[in-house]
């Protein structure tokens, strides 16, 4: 069972690196709502709730042009996700060692 669960945790993690890199990516609007709406679902399923809000926040803003301040949502994104990533790390090495 927890080896399941550290591949969860390894799954998720490099996972949301892809995600993270897609959303920086997307040259449309269309790119960037797939990308954020792929991360919101993987983020809701790791019980990362308030990422997934600002996700789900993004997906919703690039259907409402202009997309000026995108930036500032996609940047409270790779905060979020940082804090995230340092919570999974602990705890991937809390379960690891027993």
């Amino acid at each position: 069972m927890e080896d399941d669960y550290l591949t969860l945790l390894d799954t998720f993690l490099k996972d949301s690196e892809v995600r993270l890199s897609q959303l920086h990516k997307a040259t449309s609007p269309e790119e960037l709502g797939y990308a954020a709406h792929s991360f919101k679902g993987s983020s809701s399923n790791m019980g990362a709730k308030a990422l997934a809000e600002l996700c789900r926040q993004l997906e919703e803003r690039v259907k409402q042009p202009p997309l000026n301040d995108i930036e500032d949502l996609i940047n409270q994104i790779d905060r979020e996700y940082e804090a995230v990533r340092a919570l999974y790390s602990e705890e991937r090495q809390r379960v690891s060692i027993g």
